[in-house]
């Protein structure tokens, strides 16, 4: 089969920090301004409640590539126990959400560089796009090695931020907006100032932050070792949402009472110029840049795999299910980069509304898929018993989790329609699965 030939190079600890580096991007980075201004303190919770929700998603993803081990991604079960139909909508669909999530990241990097330059958005955007492109082109190994390098940098600046965040409650560190104090975080309109509306429509912006926790399944046919290195990449991602999201999110709402905060700017890069460390400031602008790179990074290698798969199964064109001398799909690799520069134009022509529209249809996007994961879940457990019987990795609480995240994920999309900022784009994401299942029905026949 094609698929052997992607060669397994990804060792433990790169598969451990795709899975950080995937999830930790522009979405806290950047989105969580715009979190923040609706929600106030409460985004916490809500970060909190889709992180819960997720983890269940990934337990169901980890039970199934281990149930037979020799799934590729989650396009072959979804096929296997949904139907042909569903692996073809979930190949192009998952394809579609990192290409519009990659576009979100690209336009990100063109509105940090900004920072420092005034110069277009679309200009370092299509040339962070190109050098990750000829880095993506040589070998999956460098891929992980990049990934690793990028999320460390992310893990230690979250990690110093909740350090000095903690020493400045300590000591009660004046800034010109107060008090750093526990106490800014209800003080201010309290922990929902902008009521129970305001709270639930901060949750889109919350999901998009999460897409990208589900890409160790999109490795697992690269990882060395995946029934150990899969399970144990999965099972902390708890801690990692403790830690990263809700404890990053914490500090910077003690630190800065939610309503001095900026939605148009990164509020991790605000609090370091809050507590007068200009330098430190423009560092973090450095490390949210290459964090946005990163899931860049993250987006071409998914799309190019998925691509693989697809072209591998034939369910796209077979140049996609071809690799070449360095076992690198190359093909899904240029296409998705020039798909994928569409982004940096979208951000010339609609400069204030482009990181929106992409992240709402991007959420949209993803929670089809993981939608498909949990489904395909329960198919499993009911057709295979003996299978969830002796699996090494068993999916917990199910099936009735599967139906309450299944039923949470159908109230977000009620959420989405409710709110004027994300409304339009859920309007024309069904164009998108009309439009697969209308080619699917062509092809077929």
């Amino acid at each position: 089969m094609a698929q052997q030939q992607l060669k397994r190079e990804l060792k433990n600890r790169h598969v451990q920090l795709i899975a950080i580096g995937g999830t930790i991007g522009t979405g806290l980075f950047l989105g969580s301004g715009k979190a923040i201004a609706l929600a106030g303190p409460s985004i916490i919770l809500a970060y909190l409640i889709v992180g819960i929700a997720l983890f269940f998603v990934m337990r169901a993803l980890g039970e199934l590539l281990l149930s037979k081990g020799g799934y590729q991604s989650f396009t072959e079960f979804a096929t296997e126990y949904i139907g042909d139909w569903a692996g073809y909508v979930t190949g192009w669909t998952y394809w579609f959400c990192w290409i519009m999530t990659a576009m979100a990241d690209i336009i990100a990097v063109g509105m940090y560089t900004q920072y420092w330059f005034d110069i277009p958005q679309w200009v370092p955007a299509i040339a962070c796009l190109v050098i990750l492109l000829g880095l993506n082109l040589l070998t999956v190994k460098l891929f992980g090695e990049l990934e690793f390098w990028f999320a460390l940098v992310k893990i230690f600046t979250i990690i110093a931020l909740i350090a000095i965040g903690i020493v400045l409650l300590i000591i009660g560190f004046e800034t010109n907006t107060g008090q750093v104090a526990v106490s800014n975080l209800w003080e201010h309109g309290g922990l929902f100032p902008n009521g129970a509306f305001g709270f639930l429509m901060a949750f889109q912006m919350v999901v998009f932050a999460f897409v990208g926790m589900e890409l160790v399944g999109v490795s697992a046919a690269e990882t060395a070792n995946p029934q150990k290195n899969i399970p144990s990449a999965i099972n902390k991602i708890p801690l990692r949402i403790l830690l990263f999201y809700v404890g990053a999110l914490f500090v910077i709402l003690t630190i800065n009472p939610w309503d001095t905060l900026s939605a148009e700017s990164s509020p991790f890069v605000q609090v370091f110029a809050l507590v007068g460390i200009p330098a430190a400031a423009g560092i973090i602008n450095f490390v949210v840049l290459t964090s946005a790179a990163s899931a860049g990074n993250s987006g071409l290698f998914s799309t190019s795999r998925m691509l693989f798969s697809l072209g591998s199964n034939g369910q796209a064109s077979k140049k996609f299910g071809k690799l070449n001398k360095r076992s690198v799909p190359q093909n899904g690799l240029v296409f998705s980069a020039i798909v994928v520069s569409i982004g940096a134009l979208l951000s010339y022509f609609m400069p204030e509304d482009a990181f929106e529209i992409v992240t709402t249809i991007s959420a949209i996007c993803f929670i089809w898929v993981w939608s498909i994961i949990l489904i395909s879940h329960i198919i499993y457990k009911k057709r295979h018993p003996e299978l969830h019987a002796t699996s090494i990795f068993k999916a917990p609480l199910t099936p009735f989790i599967n139906y309450l995240v299944l039923a949470f994920f159908a109230f977000l999309l009620v959420i989405m329609a409710v709110s004027e900022a994300t409304r339009t784009a859920l309007m024309l994401t069904p164009l998108w699965f009309i439009m697969l299942f209308v080619i699917y029905r062509v092809k077929r026949k």
